[in-house]
């Protein structure tokens, strides 16, 4: 096939997956007058395909968590969080989205939990109790964003390796806990410090006595103010999904830096090379290929991915809303940008022909997400998709279409839209 060929059926592609958005968002009407105060109409529940059935979330499966969450896989548990469902300013444990790469522990006791500092940039090994973290070090409370590297993954065509999420791998939680600095300055840093790397507790989903993940970040990531080894969410003991009973968090980087059922921190003279810190996991091409082509993906052609994109997210209204005309929308969301600041959020009702600034607040701490609001007026009865772009720091904003692609899928920062009818 020629390139021209080839390009023409992506664009037909790209062309067929947004006629998919419209029919999704396609709104039924009652045909009555939604009177002030309801003017939002119950959208459909989203469903799977007919030749996978359904996974429901219950108490006996994972205790506490929000029914409406979409269950992706449940080995590992794989779970996203709708739009609408991220509208608190702190992330509630039951609507937090779940990414493991293996099982979870199991008859956990938190007296005998400990946590060893090693490896070859340490001066000496040191190994702490769950109490003795508690007592030694002052403890600190932040909040921080968390994303799935492939938060988006199903816009890209053809679609990128892993479970297909939408928008909902986010959260924001409350995380208290110690520094990890301070954790890593009592064991002694040696000057050749370049990366650490972290070992959890979880199992293999072959049973094996194999590691399923063991991720990190480079030294000046880990010695930041925010970068914390955690035992509570939101003032509560971590819930056993999210790392019970202790885990390391690093706010604005891949969650898959961010180990659950913490054990042991290596302190490394290189980059870490545990299970997926190589290949293709995590990481993106460093020069830009064409969608679907084959690469090399060996550690020489690709790139770690390290700081998080500019994004945003409208949390509401819930897409498929109805109302009354003459009525302004309200909208409201949340905006983050990795290691960087939220400066302004712009929505628009016109495919970006135009744009209206929105409010922004400051964030609680760095690396939390900055809420938004704002009220649009829509020029007429119809359909309109609204659209939320936010603009970090240093000038970068989202773009309206889906990035450039990678076999990961990681990365997409496209704006965020909903659908909503004048009536």
């Amino acid at each position: 096939m020629s390139d021209k060929f080839k390009l023409l059926s992506h664009i037909n592609k790209d062309t067929a997956s947004r006629r998919l958005f419209f029919k999704k968002s396609a709104l039924t009407f009652a045909g009555l007058a939604l009177a002030p105060g309801a003017l939002f109409a119950k959208p459909s529940k989203r469903t799977t395909g007919s030749f996978k059935p359904k996974i429901e979330i219950s108490d006996a499966s994972l205790p506490g968590k929000h029914p409406d969450l979409v269950v992706l896989s449940d080995k590992p548990w794989n779970i996203e969080t709708p739009p609408h469902l991220l509208d608190d300013a702190v992330t509630p444990a039951d609507k937090l989205f779940v990414r493991n790469n293996g099982l979870m522990p199991e008859n956990i006791n938190p007296q005998l939990w400990t946590l060893t500092i090693d490896g070859e940039s340490v001066k000496k090994t040191i190994t702490f109790t769950l109490a003795e973290l508690k007592q030694k070090f002052k403890p600190r409370t932040y909040q921080l964003v968390h994303e799935c590297a492939g938060n988006g993954r199903a816009e890209y065509n053809p679609p990128g390796h892993g479970n297909q999420w939408t928008t909902g791998g986010v959260g924001c939680c409350e995380w208290t806990g110690v520094r990890l600095r301070d954790v890593l300055e009592a064991a002694g840093l040696k000057n050749d410090a370049v990366y650490i790397g972290y070992y959890g507790q979880d199992k293999h989903l072959s049973g094996k006595a194999e590691v399923p993940i063991s991720r990190g970040v480079p030294m000046r990531k880990a010695l930041e103010d925010e970068a914390l080894i955690a035992w509570a969410m939101n003032g509560q003991d971590i819930p056993l999904v999210h790392g019970y009973p202790l885990r390391v968090i690093f706010g604005g980087w891949p969650a898959s830096a961010s180990g659950k059922w913490l054990t042991r921190i290596s302190v490394r003279n290189k980059i870490h090379d545990g299970p997926k810190m190589n290949s293709a996991d995590y990481r993106l091409p460093i020069n830009p290929i064409a969608p679907g082509a084959r690469t090399q993906t060996d550690n020489e052609h690709m790139r770690i991915i390290e700081a998080m994109p500019v994004k945003s997210l409208i949390t509401y209204p819930k897409t498929g809303a109805q109302l009354i005309t003459g009525k302004l929308l309200e909208l409201r969301g949340h905006a983050w940008a990795g290691d960087r600041k939220i400066t302004a959020v712009h929505v628009s009702y016109d495919y970006g022909a135009t744009w209206q600034k929105c409010n922004v607040k400051s964030a609680r701490n760095r690396n939390c997400w900055q809420r938004w609001t704002t009220q649009l007026k829509l020029p007429q009865v119809g359909y309109f998709e609204i659209f939320a772009r936010a603009t970090d720091s240093t000038g970068v904003m989202q773009p309206m279409l889906v990035p450039a692609w990678n076999p990961g899928g990681y990365l997409n920062n496209a704006c965020h839209r909903i659908a909503v009818q004048v009536i």
